[in-house]
């Protein structure tokens, strides 16, 4: 075991409770902009949706401390690779995408933090807060057919992981729970790959057209994507159910998942 890492454990389960946090509120605004009442929402506009509730600033800080611990379990995941996905191509392939995790879940985290910190500065005028940045991070065209790539991979990763079950491998439950753990979990991972794979249509698009970055794609604009197809609103309300889906089996990793750092 490595030294001293039992800190990890709890590390870990705060950090998927934080995801499931952020994928609740992302799913409910998708479900509410179908049905008329409401508009779509990234992983950004979930933040600041949160900042805008009462003690919005403290949700902020404790989500921050949950993102901070699941960018640092990713980061422990690819380097230290608890779950021997081993060095193989496919392993290698898997330990990557744990370390664009953490990356990404450390930009996120620094992204709330930057609301907090210009919260009150007014927003317009002036220069542009470290929030603006963040957001506009992503840069030139190979960069979005890159991440076009990517995305595509992580959306594949996703249907296989659902269709094999291969997600009950980590999760400790009996098996009467996992009667209702399965179908969710199922339900949420086609549901955050079928996002990934239209962020990467899109990505591909932009990069292939757009004269900049200025415009790349993230959730809110797949799911405004799925809005605009015919019927769009129903896809929209599956999609959003969907994304609530994802976040129920965070929950469910949050509780049951082992963490596995005894063999690390």
């Amino acid at each position: 075991m490595v030294k001293g890492a039992r800190w990890l454990k709890p590390l870990a389960r705060t950090g998927y409770f934080a995801r499931g946090m952020v994928y609740t509120i992302i799913g409910l605004f998708a479900v509410l902009a179908a049905i008329g009442s409401g508009e779509n929402k990234d992983t950004k506009g979930a933040l600041e949706t949160l900042l805008g509730q009462p003690f919005g600033t403290v949700l902020i800080a404790l989500l921050i401390i949950g993102l901070v611990s699941y960018a640092v379990w990713r980061l422990f995941q690819s380097v230290m690779d608890p779950d021997e996905h081993g060095t193989k191509p496919t392993g290698l392939a898997v330990r990557a995408g744990l370390l664009a995790s953490a990356f990404t879940y450390t930009l996120l985290a620094f992204y709330a933090l930057s609301l907090i910190a210009f919260s009150g500065s007014g927003g317009e005028g002036g220069g542009q807060s470290p929030a603006q940045y963040i957001a506009g991070f992503i840069g030139s065209r190979p960069v979005s057919l890159g991440l076009a790539a990517i995305f595509a991979g992580v959306a594949i990763a996703h249907w296989v992981k659902a269709l094999k079950r291969k997600y009950a491998d980590h999760l400790r439950v009996s098996e009467e729970v996992m009667a209702y753990v399965h179908p969710i979990s199922i339900a949420g991972l086609m549901a955050r790959g079928a996002v990934f794979a239209i962020l990467s249509v899109m990505l591909v698009f932009r990069g292939l057209t757009a004269d900049d970055a200025s415009g790349t794609p993230g959730i809110k604009e797949a799911m405004e994507f799925i809005q605009g197809l015919p019927f769009g609103a129903i896809l929209l309300a599956a999609m959003g159910a969907g994304v609530i889906m994802f976040a129920a089996y965070s929950f469910a990793e949050a509780i049951w998942r082992e963490i596995n750092i005894e063999d690390a």
